[in-house]
């Protein structure tokens, strides 16, 4: 059982899903309050806008989202055997779990994901978004079998994927939250705004996630170079790898002040995002100019891992904003 928690990377999955929960109920949920809206059965007064997808479903879309990631992470150590084993020195498929039986439990989580995110698009009245789900699979399997191992390609589509699970919550929600409204509003809310909110934590899930990968490619530099894969330090080169993940550290920090002067401008988020967000971001940098050892630029993929994290608890903080009114 150790193993098998270990192959599907659980602490990433309860991630996943927390990350889900705190879009729905500490986003979106605060945020839609701000809108008033008059209904034709109602007093005539103005009343808050609250969110209309049944909790059920949500929890659905959760487990199905937690299924799919579970499927790409044991078809990733699958065809990652070899070069794990010069990068890691260990594996799991293979030694504590049957190669076969990996094969069994991917396809198991992608079926099962597949089917559920079927039903929940079908539940939602728009069933063609389940195709949506067939081609996250489609997407991790080829990931792991051929696209890590073409320049960028693969850090681009484990990048856009980590920013779909925010983005999961608004696309289901949309549809409930439009037909209900629609029907029974007076003049209906404007909600688009809503997919700037969460699409901002989408963003930022997406640029540390690529520069998680790019770091964990240098990492990883001599069993992929062992393998031929095209990986972006083995293309360019160890320091010009060093130099593109600096880069985009500095465009994340930028782009976060600028988000907070433009759009917040609140005193919280500015200490949050500068103590939580933005030091370990310039640590990432400091510990990228001063070495390269294996161990080194471990501890510094953790920490990114560790941004990604803060980032998205962001939302914690936008709830109390929002709930206090403390713009």
């Amino acid at each position: 059982m150790k193993a098998f928690l270990k192959l599907i990377r659980w602490q990433n999955l309860l991630m996943v899903a927390i990350t889900m929960v705190l879009m729905r109920y500490a986003v979106l949920a605060p945020v839609l309050s701000k809108i008033g809206v008059i209904l034709k059965t109602g007093s005539g007064e103005e009343i808050p806008v609250i969110l209309q997808s049944p909790w059920y479903d949500f929890v659905l879309l959760v487990i199905a989202t937690v299924m799919l990631t579970a499927g790409g992470y044991i078809i990733n150590d699958y065809f990652d055997i070899k070069t794990d084993l010069i990068n890691k020195g260990k594996v799991i498929v293979g030694t504590k779990i049957p190669r076969r039986q990996a094969i069994v439990w991917h396809s198991i989580f992608n079926i099962a994901g597949v089917i559920l995110g079927f039903y929940i698009s079908y539940k939602a009245g728009y069933i063609w978004l389940g195709t949506l789900f067939l081609v996250v699979s489609g997407l991790l399997y080829f990931y792991s079998a051929s696209y890590k191992r073409q320049f960028l390609i693969g850090n681009i589509i484990v990048a856009l994927l980590t920013a779909m699970v925010p983005m999961l919550v608004v696309f289901y929600e949309w549809p409930a939250l439009y037909k209900y409204y629609a029907l029974n509003a007076i003049k209906p809310p404007n909600i688009n705004f809503i997919i700037y909110w969460v699409g901002g934590f989408a963003f930022f899930a997406f640029l540390a996630n690529l520069i998680r990968e790019i770091i964990k490619d240098i990492e990883d530099f001599e069993g992929d170079i062992a393998y031929g894969r095209n990986t972006v330090p083995v293309v360019i080169g160890v320091l010009s790898a060093k130099i593109v993940s600096i880069s985009l550290i500095l465009v994340t920090i930028i782009l976060l002040y600028l988000a907070w002067h433009f759009f917040i401008n609140d005193t919280l988020t500015l200490l949050y995002i500068s103590i939580a967000i933005v030091l370990p971001l310039l640590y990432v940098i400091f510990k990228l100019v001063i070495s390269s050892e294996k161990k080194v630029l471990h501890s510094v993929s953790r920490i990114m891992k560790l941004v990604m994290i803060t980032g998205i608890l962001y939302s914690v903080v936008v709830k109390i904003i929002l709930t206090w009114n403390l713009f």
